[in-house]
């Protein structure tokens, strides 16, 4: 927490982009948690995230050509398939013999769901299993809905800072100030909200939202909001009223230990939201780079190398946080169980 890096938790899954970015036929590299990706999509419509390396001559793959079964290295036309195996060397002669099964570039788990590409990153060789046998699903919709609006945003910051952003109770009054949301940070109002354990994190227990919230009256009445955060670095939001119902997600997934992705979407019921796509966006991208640029700012402090501090019970969250990850990496390197730290426990502050 106290500096520009942080590590990097492994045996989780991450978001890696939505669907609709990767096109049948088509690769897309990234750099996620340091490592060179290249994903593609097939004739047959799956989805593959292979090395973006080539063991010959360490070119990037993504330069070369991808035929929907097969990536051609474009420096000697070496081709290797979606699971990143060998499977041809137009140089070698009769006579000349190399087992091609034993020439990999290395792959990586991958799976699209509710519109969404995740990728799995192992601790080792071993396979997701048990509760991280698939990725995370969001509440209400369907694996095959996926999510009506989508931004994102690079932030240059380790996942930590990225994740304190997340789970920040008090900052909104200072960093979010437009004139159409909280424009003077004076009008604090008292809080409380009660917490407990979930799956590899912690949930805001479902609570009514106060009527003077004018936006989610399209949503109908008795509308109520239940927020999860776990890691590797989520924040569902499930906000249900008695005629429609929203999901929001924001994902942060690490490029490196000292940068990171962020993104935002949303599954919506009403039909009509499309229509809003344009300014919903536009709104969308303001608030979110309100925290990017907090962020950027808090990097020159960060680079002094200053002694932080966490405070009751507005930072809380945050030391959560920070429990939780300890215990990934412990448990991981015991091989043993993870076991919540978590408890149960009613949260104030003003904001």
């Amino acid at each position: 927490m106290q500096g520009l890096k942080a590590e990097l938790l492994r045996g989780c899954w991450y978001l890696a982009m939505p669907a609709a970015s990767l096109k049948r036929h088509a690769t897309v590299a990234k750099t996620l948690l340091g490592e060179p990706l290249l994903f593609g999509r097939g004739d047959d419509g799956k989805v593959f995230a292979i090395r973006n390396t080539c063991p010959h001559r360490g070119i990037p793959l993504q330069y070369g050509r991808f035929d929907g079964e097969t990536i051609m290295c474009t420096y000697h036309g070496w081709r290797f398939d979606r699971t990143g195996t060998c499977v041809e060397i137009p140089s070698l002669r009769e006579g000349q013999t190399a087992d091609l099964s034993k020439i990999r570039c290395g792959n990586w788990r991958c799976v699209e769901q509710q519109g969404l590409i995740w990728v799995y990153f192992p601790r080792g060789d071993e396979e997701p299993s048990g509760d991280e046998a698939e990725p995370p699903r969001m509440p209400i919709f369907g694996d095959d809905v996926g999510p009506k609006l989508t931004i994102t945003l690079p932030f240059p910051c380790s996942t930590d800072h990225a994740a304190f952003g997340l789970m920040d109770p008090t900052h909104a009054a200072y960093v979010h100030t437009s004139w159409w949301f909280k424009r003077q940070a004076t009008k604090l109002r008292p809080k409380e909200k009660k917490f407990e354990p979930a799956d590899y994190g912690w949930r805001m227990v479902r609570h009514q939202i106060p009527p003077q919230n004018l936006a989610y009256r399209i949503l109908g009445r008795e509308v109520s909001t239940e927020i999860t955060y776990r890691l590797p670095g989520l924040r569902i939001e499930e906000i249900r009223g008695n005629k429609h119902s929203v999901v929001g997600l924001t994902a942060i997934t690490p490029v490196s230990d000292e940068a990171t992705e962020v993104w935002q979407m949303f599954w919506a019921t009403p039909a009509w939201i499309g229509a809003l796509k344009p300014l919903l966006r536009k709104l969308m991208t303001i608030f979110l780079d309100q925290d990017r640029v907090v962020v950027v700012r808090q990097r020159d402090g960060l680079a002094t190398s200053p002694k932080l501090m966490l405070i009751n019970d507005a930072d809380t969250q945050a030391r959560w946080w920070m429990h939780l990850k300890d215990e990934w990496v412990n448990a991981g390197k015991e091989g043993r169980a993870f076991v919540n730290p978590v408890k149960a426990r009613t949260l104030r502050w003003k904001s």
